[in-house]
């Protein structure tokens, strides 16, 4: 010690250096950190200035969760949008798309109302004919007819990408595996009516046309567990008959379209050969006996068509 008199100086500074030293080795160096280039940890950077400054002065118990509250949700939010957009992007690139497929808008908190527009027609007591949807959302709808293909690499690659789907089966190309249909409705796919035999109703009197209908109807209710609201007439061909007989059976709407889905193009019914929003986009389960290319070549041009007018695809059934 009495070396150490001798020294006063020297052991001051040391002393002081000491200090410095396990303060930052502790992390305590606090009042340097405003002033570095590194921003302090999220919950303490979003505390009130007094916190920071002392936390032990955080007197009653329940401020420190508000404290943590307010910074930890935009991380988190930011980590899970991260996630999404890696997994989005994944996917995309599995399934060979140009790029991920945008995100339609959360479905409306209340459907359209419909009016007698262009793509709407009306008549009193017949479900509406729907061609497009009234809405301001940059969105389509895909829509797909019959069920004689049953791929699930279909499924698969609608599930992992997120694309929403509405179908409309016909019994007599679905009754051979409706657990198929069944897993695609596990998935949030509705599941419509589209006739038991798939006819041209037209040509039907009104008696048959209710059979085809009303029997459908009852088979998804049976096979699926949920009534369908939506019928679409197989060729798109109807009457009043087939509408009347169609509310009779609880249709609440008749869903048509204005473009037509292949694997290698597109038909539109309109010379401009665009996308509207509220558009109804029609293709069909079938397989490469038919179309030389499969249910997954389908759904990989629709998204990278629909992609690249910048638009979404959304659930017809969440509109109708």
């Amino acid at each position: 010690m009495r070396g150490s008199q001798h020294h006063r100086g020297g052991v001051r500074t040391g002393l002081l250096a000491a200090v410095c030293l396990s303060a930052v080795l502790a992390g305590c160096a606090a009042p340097a950190a405003p002033a570095g280039p590194k921003a302090a940890p999220a919950p303490e950077a979003n505390t009130a200035p007094e916190a920071n400054a002392a936390p032990e002065a955080n007197a009653a118990p329940a401020a420190a969760p508000d404290a943590d509250q307010a910074g930890a949700p935009p991380l988190a939010e930011e980590a899970n949008s991260a996630e999404v957009v890696a997994r989005q992007e994944a996917a995309a690139q599995h399934w060979g798309l140009e790029r991920p497929p945008l995100k339609a808008p959360p479905r409306p908190a209340t459907k359209p109302e419909l009016t007698p527009v262009q793509g709407v027609k009306l008549a009193d007591g017949r479900p509406p004919v729907v061609f497009r949807v009234p809405t301001d959302d940059k969105v389509v709808f895909l829509t797909v007819d019959d069920g004689d293909e049953k791929d699930p690499e279909f499924s698969r690659m609608a599930a992992d990408l997120g694309i929403p789907l509405s179908t409309y089966v016909s019994d007599y190309l679905a009754r051979e595996n409706y657990g198929y249909f069944r897993d695609l409705h596990a998935q949030g796919v509705e599941i419509n009516n589209h006739t038991i035999n798939h006819r041209n109703l037209k040509v039907l009197d009104y008696d048959t046309q209710r059979e085809e209908i009303c029997t459908q109807q009852d088979q998804l209710e049976k096979q699926i567990g949920v009534r369908p609201r939506l019928f679409r007439p197989p060729y798109g061909e109807y009457n009043d008959d087939t509408l009347r007989a169609a509310a009779s059976c609880g249709v609440q709407a008749v869903p048509m379209w204005n473009e037509e889905a292949f694997p290698d193009h597109m038909e539109w019914r309109y010379d401009d050969r665009k996308l509207h929003p509220g558009d109804i986009i029609l293709t069909h389960f079938r397989g490469t006996d038919i179309w030389k290319a499969s249910m997954p070549d389908l759904l990989r041009k629709v998204v990278n068509d629909v992609t690249a007018q910048g638009f979404a695809l959304a659930r017809l059934d969440d509109y109708l």
